[in-house]
């Protein structure tokens, strides 16, 4: 694994974007991340995963009208999966062509303002850390997330650092900031949304330093697209353990 020393060696962040059925919200997401003055060049790949609703055309037309933006924006590559594989599998296609040091994952939908994800990158850029969580429930980051959602998050993350040893305060967060040796080495093997306790579980595995941020947070309701439910949670107990302790 690369020993990275100092801010310089840290040139490009790459922003992967997991990508189903969002035609709604997935170009209004893209200006705000190209707005954003990361600091770094920043790549964005969009996996499409079989979406229907023509999520993907719009990336492509999106890309073509912006190949640069003052020079921050490196490029946009729209990867694709035949049919809908899930969260996890998107964010595995990505990090296997994903050319920068650092990678952070970016929900389609206008949940998470990527005006946050600046501060997620200090730590690591500081030497302080190697991944960072972006918090919904630290500081002023604390908001009204729907019951049922809630309840579910904080029961996850309590047995999450009951199997881990971690104090995470919100384990199914999607902006996970790492840098991308680390990403890569963790194995993620993940197909849907338990890709976010597992990628807690084998942070811990690996004895990486882990810090949280608080971000902000914005929760959409099932009939404006959000896709999580409560299926979601008996596997993520599962991926809890799984990924903990199995081989």
């Amino acid at each position: 694994m690369k020993h990275y020393s100092c801010r310089e060696d840290f040139r490009r962040l790459s922003v992967i974007v997991p990508l189903f059925n969002e035609a709604a919200t997935v170009r209004e997401m893209l200006s705000r991340v190209i707005a954003v003055d990361m600091g770094l060049e920043v790549e964005i790949i969009v996996v499409d995963d079989g979406s229907i609703d023509g999520s993907a055309d719009i990336v492509r037309q999106f890309a073509e009208e912006h190949p640069r933006v003052e020079g921050d924006l490196f490029r946009i590559e729209v990867l694709s999966h035949e049919h809908n594989r899930g969260k996890g599998s998107s964010v595995r296609t990505a990090l296997q062509v994903v050319t920068g040091e650092l990678v952070v994952v970016q929900d389609a939908d206008l949940e998470y303002d990527p005006r946050d994800i600046p501060r997620l990158l200090e730590p690591i850029l500081d030497g302080q850390a190697d991944a960072v969580f972006g918090s919904r429930f630290r500081g002023e980051s604390h908001h009204r997330q729907y019951v049922g959602n809630y309840l579910g998050n904080r029961f996850l993350t309590w047995l999450s650092n009951l199997a881990t040893g971690l104090q995470v305060t919100d384990v199914e967060t999607c902006y996970k900031v790492m840098r991308a040796d680390v990403a890569r080495s963790l194995g993620l093997r993940a197909c849907g949304f338990e890709i976010e306790p597992e990628i807690t579980a084998r942070l811990a595995r690996g004895g990486f330093r882990f810090e949280e941020v608080p971000i902000s947070y914005q929760a959409r309701t099932f009939e404006q697209g959000k896709k999580i439910s409560w299926r979601d949670g008996p596997i993520a107990i599962w991926a809890i353990f799984r990924y903990r302790f199995l081989p």
